[in-house]
């Protein structure tokens, strides 16, 4: 184009000004090659949701709510497609959020109608935005490159729990899109709520010594966000403005239901669905079919965030058809299982979603069906063997968070060795939690000194690993050394962070923590005295790290003055602390059962030695069900319970009791870990 203008231009002017010319109209050629050549950037191809043409829709382009990955509502009596919007309650709240762009999350529990609520929203406010939705975690990064080249845009991040982890959102990635250009930016997001309290106060609570990067990442990611709540059961008015829809048979027969269920729910057959699983089972119906089911929740519940493949399922669901009988239960073909299990029973979003190209992934409604099992070994080892290292990284906090160290362990060495950032720093804390703790320490060092090196000795990330690390040298046998670094982190963290910052507390508690195990009680009981009050009066009476704080005052307390005279108080204040833990955490929550523990011992040291013998082998028959048989708080109170009966004059009982612990101990916990000294030592006495 410019030769040609060059060409003709010489013919009718001077020689300048046909160079001009003809430079003018490449300029110009360029600039508009570049502008309307398709966009190639971080793999786009497949990675977001695209129009038959390959652009990037805009959201008045979005024709049915299915594109924004609402399920499919059942079809009936001719009625195809999305059933009419009804308004919901929580719409204002959800308009005046979005008002002016900014990052809004929507949670609710499984099918209760956010993505729907948040497609028509997003409609009717911002109809000319670039609607930009990734299809998976691996789409990020072609999604911020598209949010930053269109004008206005709309990120899309349905099911939000899929986008967090390793290379997932992050604060910084948001704030880099929002502050931009505000106000023609908006980030929407959905959030089942299950998935929601992984990152509320009770589960922080949980990671005592274990306050991790990850989570805390993930957790301010929500933390930026405006959130809306919305109810799976409708109120009185939205089912009044329902009811102007009755023509749909749809919305007519889920109104007829929503006394136990949410309209949306039913409209998705959630319930149905749920049925369909567990009737599947039954000999000559679809078993095998269930058993693929089985497989891909179980997936989901280990943190695999993206969709199983078909060859995936095809190994997988073995296993489970097995337990349930096999060839006697007559299963159907492979392939006739799949497409029932997408098909499902009753025409809607199927019991598996997606395609043989993308992977499946189970309907979210059947992972919160109640009385689930756990998930089995062969489900979590035949994953791991096939994750990516991103996969395992997520894996290994969901089962770190559970509780389940020796999985943990495994998909985070396998995480670290794939170099997924920050695996490192997580092994190191499964190490310690796992019973070897100077291990972990030794770790910590290293790490702590990288990211002082990297970030600064004030960046959160170095003030979190030196509380780690601190931590792990007083489980390690040196809680004078623990107490030290802990003053020292306290003043760091509070003039880094502020004194009443949620890390300058944890830091005063361990602080307060180690000064008591190396012996000066009175000193601890007045710090836990001062950061009680601290704690009350910026998260409140019942807040699961306030509970903490009150058992271990109570415990410091009974070790100061004449024990005589302080056991009883102690345990009547014991007794009040677990009636509020379990109404707050519920019965089997770790900090609960910490604190029945420290009953028993309390029961053993006033000579009430059948009473604590009791409690002790209930704690340590429910900790092996929650945390496994090799978890070091099972081994504690394996430890405690003999020495109950040694103290009951059950010497014999004792001693074959302290020589399997020392046995099962050996391949678990560090010859020098505390548990393993104590039971050398009660051994010794049982003896003799």
């Amino acid at each position: 184009m410019g030769a040609t203008a060059l060409g003709l231009a010489a013919m009718w002017t001077s020689g300048p000004l046909a160079t001009g010319i003809g430079a003018a109209s490449t300029t110009l050629y360029t600039l508009l090659a570049e502008r309307l050549q398709p966009q190639r950037t971080a793999t786009s191809a497949g990675v977001l949701l695209r129009t038959p043409a390959g652009r990037l829709p805009r959201v008045e382009q979005l024709s049915r709510p299915e594109l924004a990955g609402v399920h499919p509502a059942e079809e009936h009596a001719g009625h195809r497609g999305a059933p009419p919007y009804v308004r919901r309650d929580a719409e204002p709240l959800l308009r005046q959020a979005l008002r002016g762009g900014g990052f809004v999350l929507v949670v609710g529990e499984s099918t209760a109608g956010k993505t729907r609520l948040a497609y028509e929203v997003v409609r009717s406010s911002f109809p000319r935005h670039v609607f930009v939705r990734p299809l998976d975690r691996g789409g990020l990064a072609a999604a911020a490159e598209a949010v930053r080249r269109a004008r206005r845009a709309v990120l899309w991040l349905d099911d939000l729990e899929n986008y967090l982890g390793a290379d997932g959102v992050t604060s910084a990635l948001l704030n880099g899109l929002l502050e931009r250009r505000p106000g023609r930016v908006a980030v929407l997001a959905t959030m089942r709520s299950q998935e929601f309290r992984r990152y509320d106060a009770r589960e922080e609570s949980r990671l005592t010594g274990s306050d991790r990067d990850a989570w805390r990442v993930q957790r301010d990611v929500l933390a930026s966000a405006v959130q809306v709540r919305l109810e799976r059961r409708w109120s009185t008015a939205e089912q009044q403005r329902a009811a102007a829809h009755r023509g749909d048979p749809r919305i007519d027969l889920a109104l007829d239901s929503c006394d136990r269920f949410g309209l949306a729910e039913i409209m998705a057959a959630g319930p149905e669905l749920l049925a369909a699983w567990r009737n599947a089972w039954a000999p000559g119906a679809n078993p095998r079919g269930a058993a693929i089911v089985a497989a891909a929740v179980d997936c989901r519940r280990s943190g695999l965030r993206r969709p199983a493949s078909r060859d995936w399922l095809l190994e997988l669901h073995l296993p489970y058809l097995a337990e349930r009988g096999g060839p006697d239960l007559q299963p159907e073909p492979f392939d006739e299982a799949m497409l029932w299990a997408c098909r499902a029973a009753y025409a809607t979003s199927g019991l598996l979603m997606g395609n043989y190209s993308q992977g499946y992934t189970a309907f979210d409604y059947l992972l919160t069906a109640p009385d689930l099992p756990a998930v089995p070994d062969h489900l979590w080892d035949s994953l791991l063997a096939r994750a990516e290292p991103a996969d395992a990284y997520d894996m290994g906090l969901v089962a770190h968070q559970a509780g389940r160290l020796p999985r943990a362990a495994a998909a985070l060495e396998r995480a670290r060795e794939g170099g997924t950032a920050g695996a490192d720093f997580m092994l190191a804390i499964v190490v310690g939690d796992r019973g070897r703790p100077r291990q972990a320490a030794t770790a910590l060092h290293d790490i702590v000194l990288r990211r002082r090196s990297d970030l600064g000795p004030g960046h959160p990330e170095t003030l979190a690993a030196v509380h780690q690390w601190a931590f792990f040298v007083g489980e390690a046998g040196e809680p004078e050394r623990a107490a030290a670094a802990f003053t020292r982190l306290v003043a760091d963290t509070t003039a880094a962070l502020g004194a009443d910052h949620p890390d300058t507390l944890a830091a005063r508690h361990q602080q307060a923590y180690f000064a008591g195990e190396a012996g000066d009680t009175t000193t601890a009981v007045r710090r836990l005295q001062r950061l009680l009050e601290d704690r009350v009066r910026l998260e409140g009476t019942d807040h699961p790290q306030v509970l903490a704080a009150r058992r271990s005052l109570i415990w410091f307390s009974s070790l100061t003055g004449d024990p005589a005279d302080g056991l009883p108080d102690s345990e009547r204040q014991l007794r009040l602390l677990l009636a509020d833990a379990e109404r707050v955490l519920g019965a089997q929550d770790a900090h609960t059962l910490a604190i029945r523990s420290t009953q028993a011992a309390f029961a053993a040291r006033a000579g009430r030695t059948d009473e604590a013998i009791a409690e002790f082998t209930r704690l340590v028959a429910e900790r092996s069900r929650l945390l496994g048989e090799e978890h070091p708080h099972v081994m504690h109170s394996r430890v405690q319970r003999a020495q109950a009966l040694l103290a009951a004059n059950h010497e014999a009982e004792a001693a074959a009791e302290l020589s399997r612990i020392l046995h099962d101990a050996h391949t678990v916990l560090e010859p020098t870990h505390r548990h393993v000294a104590l039971a050398r030592t009660l051994l010794a006495r049982a003896r003799s």
